[in-house]
């Protein structure tokens, strides 16, 4: 054989390896960004499962109780605002509307843990059936949430740790993966809530 024939058969195989690293690497990252959008559903079916619950609580809360109708108008308003924001899986790279979305789900549930306390005033009501099922379901969704949460933040560091790392980050960055958001602690919940009695 000759030289250049060598040389031509040592570049193909080059070529070659490449080509199949780089579709491997593909494969992986797409699988990867998939595992985020399921992620990322399971999360919105959480999320959308406590603002179903929302209006039955209110009813119910109308219904049993002459209640400070300024915390309802509160939850009514936080509800509407956290259902008004929407983010599809194709904006979770997008640090802006992370921020906004996790904003108005945490007004929600500040709105909520005041919904709660202050019926906390209103014995009638706390004895009431449809508020204890209620409470109950609430106090589910909000672990769901956070179960929920605490897994899409894990798939998402393994697709960005995935999508950094050299040679995956030539294939990423060429093929448009970006970098997904985490969803971060609200603002203060490092600090332990007062109880006053």
């Amino acid at each position: 054989m000759k030289g250049g024939t060598i040389a031509l058969i040592v570049v193909l195989l080059l070529v070659g390896f490449v080509g199949c690293s780089g579709c491997s690497t593909q494969k992986t990252l797409v699988e990867k960004d998939e595992q985020v959008n399921g992620a990322w559903g399971n999360l919105q079916a959480a999320y959308q499962r406590r603002a179903d619950l929302v209006p039955n609580l209110v009813n119910t809360v109308k219904g049993a109780a002459n209640f400070e109708q300024e915390t309802l108008t509160q939850v009514t308003n936080a509800r509407a605002r956290a259902t008004g924001i929407t983010l599809s899986s194709d904006d979770l790279n997008d640090p802006e509307k992370v921020r906004q979305f996790q904003e108005a789900q945490s007004a929600l549930s500040q709105g909520l843990g005041r919904l709660l306390a202050v019926s906390e005033n209103y014995p009638q009501l706390r004895a009431t059936e449809a508020f204890q099922g209620l409470q109950t379901q609430l106090e589910g969704t909000e672990n769901r949430i956070n179960t929920e949460r605490g897994r899409y933040n894990e798939t998402v560091v393994d697709y960005n740790k995935s999508a950094r790392v050299f040679p995956a980050s030539l294939v990423a960055s060429f093929l448009g993966f970006k970098p997904k958001q985490v969803f971060q602690a609200d603002a203060g919940a490092q600090n332990a809530p007062t109880v006053q009695f």
